[in-house]
């Protein structure tokens, strides 16, 4: 692994994905991938070791994963400015269960991959129905650093207490994103989430791009001159 240039934000604006799919085949597969789970921004973010994911974002990924014949008819994340995470669930069956914890930890790091959430002053109500909701939230906040991620009812999830557990890591090894190498690399051992951390209005995710130099050199060969 390498350290990042200080000129690399820059770097990753200017690549030309076409020419890149163009004049390297093998690319072609991790391409669509990588195009299709994230923008140029949000790479650059990602490089730069911070990412921030809006709660409005989130609502809408959990949103779109929300079916008839769920147990909940929503579930909505609020984020403080204190840390807080809070998330309020209406049911048909017992209305409204608010909560108000800390994500105590957030983590990628190549085939472990997981989310601690701890509810404050209180045990977790109802662990059918929360496990049902943290898989979501989980996988939703996710989404934005690895791209779209299948729904799975057998998510693990561990609840003791006040604190719920959830393990991703089956789900991300079997996405797209997971299942994806590039120029002999998993595009999964590239991205690294070292930490989630509520603001107001959303999510800052502490992260870590790794790029072998291999994949390094080659991105650098074909971006554009600086003077062309």
């Amino acid at each position: 692994m390498i350290d990042l240039p200080a000129n690399w934000q820059e770097q990753l604006q200017n690549i030309d994905w076409g020419k890149v799919q163009e004049k390297v085949a093998d690319y072609g597969p991790a391409l669509k991938v990588i195009k299709d789970t994230w923008d140029k921004e949000t790479l650059a973010e990602i490089s730069q070791g911070n990412l921030f994911v809006s709660d409005k974002m989130l609502n809408e990924v959990i949103a779109k994963n929300i079916k008839e014949d769920s147990p909940a008819k929503s579930v909505v994340l609020e984020s403080k400015a204190n840390g807080r995470l809070n998330v309020t669930v209406d049911t048909a069956k017992i209305g409204k269960v608010e909560l108000s914890g800390e994500v105590k930890e957030f983590v990628h790091d190549g085939d472990k991959s997981y989310m601690v959430y701890r509810v404050r002053e209180r045990n977790i109500p109802n662990h059918g129905l929360m496990s049902w909701v943290f898989s979501r939230i989980s996988l939703a906040m996710a989404q934005r650093m690895v791209g779209k991620l299948e729904i799975s009812e057998d998510l693990p999830v561990e609840i003791k207490h006040n604190s719920v557990r959830i393990d991703y890591s089956k789900v991300l090894a079997e996405s797209d994103f997971g299942k994806t190498m590039f120029h002999g690399h998993r595009l999964l051992d590239m991205i690294e989430i070292e930490k989630a951390t509520p603001k107001e209005g959303g999510i800052m995710f502490q992260t870590k791009l790794n790029v072998p130099d291999d994949v390094k050199d080659d991105l650098k060969a074909l971006l554009p001159q600086k003077n062309k």
